[in-house]
């Protein structure tokens, strides 16, 4: 008697596997490729899927046993997130949210879930069209079984890899190719994920806190003309972040700073061809 996972094609399972997929990528780049091989093509097109769980009967009872690629799956399963994170827009998104709280001086105002949440729902509003090509091109035809879960993880994460080459500089690639003693790349495509990755969240970093600097300036500016006002005024003992923080909420406000902050962020990203630099 044989366990096997049924897959339908409905809403919820088509991002469920897109997730899944997507999920794969850092296991299948960092884990000997033994454990994640895949079977031929044509005995993916004519077996169920990937073996989750098998269950088998004898004379002396009943015997479970997991394979070895999702036993691998599930021992990383509390980083794969964070990984994934790390592999989309949030890093950039996130960073820059906190130094605007941090520059308008409101301590916990918005809150770190509010701006969690805001960053991942800006991240799923910027990230739609590489998941929807991820899954056209790969989830899709798994699911419709014409291709094996080698080559779907391939098709799925090429979309991904093209978003993250977009974003990254040519210098940090080039940093972790020396520290990791690479060979050059001719190529873009000759990128291995683990220095595409460390390469992405640095580029991602350095740009975050050039965005972050700009947002700094006027408040900067605010802030300095207060503590000099009241300095002129001998009021030492009182605060300037208490009387400069009604100025740069004006500010804010009157520049509609929420939809200007959201639409640089969402237009810093840039979706087309590989720049190389």
């Amino acid at each position: 008697m044989n366990l096997t996972v049924v897959r339908h094609s409905s809403v919820g399972s088509r991002w469920l596997g897109l997730i899944g997929l997507l999920l794969a990528v850092p296991v299948m780049y960092f884990l000997p490729h033994a454990a994640y091989a895949a079977p031929a093509l044509t005995d993916a097109i004519t077996a169920p899927g990937l073996p989750a769980v098998t269950l088998t009967t004898n004379n002396q009872g009943t015997q479970y046993s997991l394979t070895l690629q999702i036993l691998a799956l599930m021992t990383v399963l509390t980083l794969l997130p964070s990984l994934l994170l790390m592999m989309t827009s949030f890093t950039r998104i996130i960073i820059v949210l906190s130094l605007m709280r941090q520059a308008l001086g409101t301590v916990q105002t918005p809150s770190n879930q509010i701006l969690i949440g805001l960053a991942l729902f800006l991240t799923l509003f910027i990230m739609a069209p590489v998941f929807q090509k991820s899954y056209d091109e790969g989830v899709k035809p798994y699911m419709d079984q014409k291709i094996t879960a080698q080559v779907a993880i391939e098709k799925a994460a090429a979309p991904l890899r093209t978003f993250m080459l977009n974003q990254t500089r040519q210098t940090d690639i080039a940093l972790f190719q020396n520290i990791g003693h690479y060979p050059a790349f001719n190529t873009p495509e000759d990128v291995p994920y683990p220095v595409l990755m460390a390469a992405f969240v640095t580029s991602e970093l350095k740009t975050a806190f050039q965005i972050g600097f700009l947002i700094f300036i006027p408040f900067l500016i605010i802030d300095l003309v207060v503590a000099s006002v009241l300095m002129s005024m001998g009021m030492m003992m009182l605060s300037p972040m208490i009387v400069s923080l009604p100025f740069k909420l004006m500010l804010f406000v009157l520049v509609d700073g929420w939809t200007l902050l959201m639409g640089t962020l969402a237009s810093s990203f840039y979706m087309g061809v590989p720049l190389g630099g």
